[in-house]
């Protein structure tokens, strides 16, 4: 069975970027463009989750997403924060996030650390 990445980003265009490259990669890839998807953990379950922090129309940040996430769920489920945040290492830090890629990224580098939580 093929792992399962959660992508949740207001940017269309990242979201189809990602589903492309994760699918051809074998990934199962379920993408949402606002937060909601967040209160659906427990039916998604996702192998990983790439969160952006700036989400716009949702009613909380992604970093307040993850730390929600990491207190709710405590088995494994490795969430990497993607955003342009200037504090994103911090954000990060604070949040519980396993790891953080500044926007822009470099797909490969981005595709490297994902491989890297779903050996």
């Amino acid at each position: 069975m093929s792992k399962r990445i959660l992508v949740i980003d207001d940017d269309e265009d990242i979201l189809e970027i990602l589903h492309i490259v994760f699918q051809e990669e074998g990934y199962e890839v379920i993408l949402s463009n606002t937060g909601k998807a967040a209160e659906h953990i427990q039916i998604i379950h996702p192998d990983l989750i790439l969160l952006d922090v700036r989400i716009e129309g949702s009613a909380k940040r992604g970093d307040e997403i993850c730390a929600e996430l990491k207190e709710q769920y405590k088995e494994k489920m490795p969430i990497i924060l993607v955003s342009a945040e200037t504090d994103l290492e911090v954000l990060a830090n604070e949040c519980g996030a396993d790891y953080y890629i500044s926007k822009p990224f470099d797909i490969y580098q981005l595709l490297m650390q994902v491989q890297k939580f779903l050996v």
